[in-house]
């Protein structure tokens, strides 16, 4: 690197405020809760189950991640669940925890400090669902309701965050498909960096287990039809018998602050969020660039916004969405990343396990990848009984690994061919 250039990106690193998770909160299909969600996501333990709530008439997709342990009546009071979405009281679960675990502790009669965290909400379908059965309504019984808009639409989603837990900076909702979280939390950290707040609620949240969604993955052929003995068997990224994705739901919230911010209230940063980066193939509504160009340079970007180097990386979590394509395209965007180094880099699905939440899933792995980084157990991806002979990267088949990490990459695929990365060091 030139001298000018090694002095203008030194002066870039050490004029920017670090950016330090201290708390984050969990509802998923494998566990609600932070310690359930840390002992089954180790495990490998799967929350995919026959879709229950749901009229499967002319639906060949019979499994789903649901979060079927938990209950949106111990968040919200029955009129107010009926005003928004499912994913607003998961949303809230998450975030309550993830507050709490970071000290937070937020008062109605002190805006000074709800005037120091904002909210940056990754989701991708949002309310869809929900304006789903508004519409049945409306054609059905010719019955309105307001709601379709306040809830309906994605803008004001982050709103309903904001308003039940008092934070009174930002307030925005980034949904750009699989990556929305991942972008969220890249958003988030940048707003951090640059001294705009000193903390952000940063997460994902989706709930799209909906008959028309999942019609329409059906006639995009993307998600698994097929009739599985185990129907938790139903996720199995990068095996040859894969047949799609299983749609998912769940929420995954952190808390990010600088870390003078974080010294100064006295709490304990759990990872520090190093480097984001996000490109776009600008190639094709639903699939990847076969030339992976755009994810390999959202992966480099990454690691050169955190001052790391290909060989600091100990553990990948990667997008292994469980269908034909992406699996490949990943696996051939980590060749051409990492070089004769990618087999040997242990790497993971966090979606063998609980499905596909959309744009909640770059917010699940980095859950799944912060836990490896603070327990030394890097987490399996289930059911990888034959392997792809296209997917021939080290993927943690089965069975946790133990192994001490300083650094992980969290990578991120969406539709549209949009490419994001976040990267992950130990405090």
């Amino acid at each position: 690197m030139p001298l000018a250039d090694l002095h203008r990106d030194r002066h870039r690193h050490s004029d920017r405020h670090r950016v330090v998770i201290t708390g984050f909160g969990v509802v998923s299909p494998n566990g609600v809760g932070v310690p359930a969600f840390t002992q089954a996501s180790t495990n490998g333990v799967s929350g995919i189950a026959p879709i229950t709530g749901l009229d499967l008439t002319g639906l060949k997709s019979s499994v789903a991640g649901q979060c079927s342990l938990f209950n949106p009546a111990s968040i919200l009071d029955p009129a107010e669940l009926r005003r928004v979405p499912r994913m607003i009281p998961m949303a809230l679960a998450a975030s309550r925890e993830a507050l709490e675990m970071a000290s937070f502790r937020l008062h109605s009669d002190d805006l000074d400090a709800q005037r120091t965290i904002g909210v940056a909400l990754g989701t991708g379908g949002g309310g869809l669902g929900f304006v789903e059965e508004q519409y049945r309504e409306y054609f059905l019984r010719q019955k309105g309701s307001l709601y379709s808009i306040t809830a309906g639409t994605h803008g004001n989603l982050s709103s309903e965050l904001s308003i039940h837990l008092r934070l009174r900076g930002p307030s925005h909702v980034l949904s750009t498909g699989c990556t929305s979280s991942t972008d969220a939390i890249g958003y988030a950290m940048m707003l951090i960096r640059s001294g705009t707040i000193p903390a952000m609620l940063a997460c994902g949240a989706d709930s799209p287990v909906s008959h028309c969604i999942i019609k329409a993955f059906e006639l995009m052929r993307v998600v698994s039809t097929r009739r599985w003995d185990n129907p938790a068997h139903a996720s199995r990224p990068f095996d040859k018998h894969r047949d799609g994705f299983v749609v998912g739901e769940g929420a995954w919230m952190f808390i990010l602050e600088s870390l003078d911010h974080a010294l100064q209230r006295g709490a304990t940063p759990l990872a520090e969020l190093a480097g984001y980066a996000s490109t776009c193939d600008a190639y094709h509504r639903v699939q990847i660039a076969p030339d992976v160009t755009e994810p390999v340079r959202a992966i480099e970007l990454a690691l050169k916004d955190a001052g790391a180097a290909q060989d600091d990386v100990g553990y990948i979590n990667l997008h292994g969405t469980s269908t034909e394509m992406n699996d490949r395209m990943e696996t051939l965007a980590i060749h051409k990343a990492f070089g004769p180094r990618a087999p040997h880099i242990p790497c993971s699905s966090t979606k063998s396990m609980i499905g596909h939440p959309q744009g909640a899933c770059g917010a699940a792995g980095l859950a799944a990848t912060l836990i490896a980084l603070r327990t030394g157990l890097l987490p399996p991806t289930i059911h990888l009984a034959t392997p792809d002979p296209a997917c021939d990267l080290d993927y943690i088949p089965h069975t946790p690994r133990q192994k001490q990490i300083d650094l992980a990459l969290c990578n991120c695929i969406a539709f549209g061919s949009k490419n994001s990365a976040l990267v992950l060091k130990r405090p």
